[in-house]
């Protein structure tokens, strides 16, 4: 079992053997699930207007939640955060075939610094993971949780537009972030798409746009003529459809639709002039908690089509929506907002 690390001078103190070495694996989310942490938002600049509301959908979601797995907001176990996008900010779980239980800690810059001030979610990894007990590699490299999924089988898949932006690791290659990749999930296969969706200011999250629902299928977003999003969403399904697992075999691949563009009266601030802007509303952002599949809806008749496409391409889950038209406006919906631990050990909480 690797040890937690330490610091000297604030100088982070590389492990000799990373954790593909040790044998743990990221799991696919659809294994079991022993909790899922989040963050009430609670920042009124990131939901301007609309912050009681964004509230009472995220209470409606976690209500939901817990009759399927238990919940825990770092707030209660007085944990301090600078806004509520967990998913992003939060340990990356990985576990061995003797089911123990440890984390990564990559570094969170705020999507490339375009928010000040993000130093109290950078810590969130190591906080948590002494609250649990459990080792922690902590890493240089920026990484964030929603830019990627893993099939928890050997693939994990990204977006080039966000792994490779010159924001994140500028130092690094493809080749490098990938074998970093590689060593840290315990993976050792890679689908690169090529972006993300309209007013998605993370430059382009995988969470948005495809995820494995099993170790083969992957559901991914398709856009009409004429939506903002149709290019981009058809050279990924282009791309998917060339694609192969760990395996080398083809994937299979769900359709979900997008919702129509949706628009919110923003007000000014240091980094944008006011007007309406696209929220990023997707499907793909969808959760999966042991039996159950955690939807996104935003009031539209693509709601439908969405929720029966998962519906029967997960016969084994009970696909429950959650209305997200305000909590999207923070730019985020169900999985942003969300980071699922792995069943493993009894970890207990203080």
């Amino acid at each position: 079992m690797p040890q937690a690390r330490t610091h000297v001078n604030n100088t982070p103190l590389r492990p000799q053997q990373t954790a593909a070495d040790l044998g743990y694996r990221m799991p696919a989310e659809w294994e079991p699930v022993s909790r899922v942490w989040v963050t009430r938002p609670h920042n009124a600049e990131t939901w301007p207007g609309c912050l009681d509301e964004a509230q009472r959908q995220f209470d409606d979601l976690t209500a939901l939640m817990k009759p399927y797995v238990e919940v825990h907001d770092t707030h209660d176990v007085a944990i301090t955060t600078n806004d509520s996008w967990i998913r992003d900010y939060g340990p990356l779980f990985v576990v061995n075939a003797q089911g123990g239980l440890a984390c990564h800690d990559f570094v969170f810059n705020c999507w490339g610094g375009k928010y000040e001030p993000y130093a109290d979610d950078n810590a969130i990894p190591r906080l948590i993971a002494k609250q649990l007990g459990l080792p922690l590699w902590e890493h240089r490299m920026v990484l964030e949780g929603g830019s990627i999924d893993v099939n928890g089988a050997g693939t994990v898949m990204t977006t080039l537009r966000c792994l490779l932006h010159p924001s994140r690791n500028p130092d690094l290659t493809q080749q490098q972030i990938e074998q970093r990749l590689h060593d840290t999930l315990g993976t050792r296969h890679v689908i690169w798409l090529p972006g993300g969706i309209e007013g998605d200011d993370t430059d382009g999250h995988i969470d948005d746009v495809a995820r494995f629902i099993s170790a083969d299928t992957v559901a991914a977003v398709r856009a009409p003529q004429g939506h903002p999003d149709h290019d981009t969403l058809e050279h990924n399904w282009q791309t998917l459809q060339q694609a192969s697992d760990q395996t080398g075999a083809r994937l299979n691949l769900i359709e979900l639709p997008t919702p129509e563009l949706i628009k919110y009266d923003y007000p000014a601030d240091e980094y944008t002039p006011a007007g309406p802007k696209p929220l990023p509303a997707s499907y793909a952002n969808f959760l999966i908690a042991n039996t159950a599949v955690f939807v996104p809806t935003f009031g539209q008749p693509s709601d439908d089509t969405a929720l029966r496409s998962l519906d029967n391409a997960m016969p084994s889950h009970t696909v429950v929506p959650v209305r997200c038209d305000r909590l999207v406006v923070g730019l985020g919906a169900i999985h942003c907002m969300t980071m699922q631990q792995p069943a493993g050990p009894a970890a207990q909480m203080p």
